[in-house]
């Protein structure tokens, strides 16, 4: 999953070239129609749907309160919440059928820690998809459904770029950790890799008994916050 056409080209093109089978799709998440089409193509021409991995989301704009814009509230809640429910709405009829596993890909921010200056609308998202999964792993249990999240804490990505930041120093929350604020790995922030591996555990069959939990990939930086 990626931002852009040529990043998702350049993907497919890494899975064929190892021997994997790939498409190129492209689809605002937070658009019913552009969605029930990308779905569609996929369910059409690998004959179903057994995974499904809801990781698109953004930063939006972080400040204060009384800053944020109620259209800069919207667009963060269209891309990380509607994005997510769509996402789900439009594949557990096709899990339904043979069962699956679902992940969503929450964060640290409003499920462990709540001190990023000005992030009200992303930390919003984060802890209702959190919310999602616990209530969708009881309803989708009978359907042999597993649905899970993690929840990654600073990693190596480029989500900066989906971030504009205001005022922040009006919110700032000091934390005082003499190696630095990730206990482990040297306080160097996670890589990408760290994440897609967790979801690869949760959604093989070594996660058969693993629902509605949230994972923290933070390295403990959670922890301090």
């Amino acid at each position: 999953m990626s931002r852009t056409d040529d990043e998702v080209e350049k993907t497919c093109a890494e899975i064929k070239a190892a021997g994997g089978q790939s498409i190129a799709l492209t689809a605002d998440t937070s658009d019913e129609a552009q969605m029930r089409g990308a779905v569609e193509q996929l369910t059409n021409t690998f004959d179903g749907l057994d995974i499904v991995v809801a990781n698109a989301g953004i930063n939006g704009v972080w400040a204060p309160i009384d800053d944020l814009k109620p259209e800069e509230w919207d667009k963060t809640i269209a891309v990380n919440l509607r994005g997510t429910y769509l996402t789900l709405h439009l594949t557990v009829p096709h899990l339904k059928r043979h069962g699956g596993s679902i992940i969503v890909v929450s964060s640290i921010n409003g499920t462990r820690t709540f001190t990023t200056p000005g992030a009200t609308a992303y930390t919003a998202t984060k802890a209702g998809q959190v919310a999602i999964i616990q209530q969708l792993a009881l309803e989708l249990g009978r359907h042999g459904i597993r649905v899970n999240a993690v929840c990654p804490g600073e990693i190596e990505t480029n989500i900066g770029a989906n971030t504009d930041s205001r005022h922040r120093e009006e919110t700032e929350v000091p934390v005082i950790w003499p190696q630095g604020d990730i206990p482990i790995a040297g306080g160097k922030a996670g890589k990408s890799e760290d994440v897609a591996e967790t979801i690869l555990f949760l959604a093989s069959e070594r996660a058969r008994h693993i629902t509605g939990t949230p994972i923290w990939i933070d390295g403990g930086q959670g922890l301090l916050r």
